[in-house]
């Protein structure tokens, strides 16, 4: 029992930091709101950057991306709530049962993942370059944010047994 109440802990933990994020982003717009703007315009990577071509100097895009970012956290914290959930209902349920629960897990992880990794790693860090900003590299706080994910939900969707 104890392995199934860790894992719905763990989910529900995973909620509770993704609904943080997108509190932060929507109650302090301008903070992150200026480093999407910074990220995308590409008005900080270094001097003579070949793909300079690949900068959006739109302010409307660059809000249109900024809520982007934040709809995907959202989703992503409801999905983790509906998981912790799932488990919590199924906790002492029988081992095909609470397996079965996992799946708003597993598509939770998965939007997290395309927000933290897909989004920051490839998009920002590669698309536009942000790992040559010393300024607005977000980076290696979206690589712990996945990979925190990523161990989570490996742990999570380890088959439980039956109860004794």
């Amino acid at each position: 029992m104890f392995a199934r109440i860790s894992k719905t802990t763990m989910c529900f933990s995973l909620a509770a930091f993704a609904f943080l994020v997108v509190f932060n982003n929507v109650t302090d717009y301008g903070s992150n709101y200026n480093f999407v703007r910074h990220v995308l315009s590409m008005d900080t990577t270094f001097p003579g950057n070949a793909l300079m071509y690949r900068a959006i100097t739109s302010e409307s895009l660059w809000h249109l991306g900024y809520w982007l970012i934040i709809a995907g956290e959202a989703l992503t914290c409801v999905l983790f709530t509906l998981g912790a959930l799932a488990l919590l209902r199924a906790r002492s349920g029988t081992a095909t049962s609470f397996n079965k629960s996992k799946n708003w897990v597993h598509a939770a992880a998965c939007v997290g993942f395309l927000v933290w990794f897909f989004g920051f790693m490839v998009v920002g860090g590669e698309w536009f370059s942000m790992w040559q900003s010393s300024d607005w590299n977000g980076q290696e706080g979206a690589f712990q944010f996945y990979m925190t994910i990523l161990a989570v939900v490996i742990y999570i969707v380890l088959p439980d047994g039956e109860l004794e």
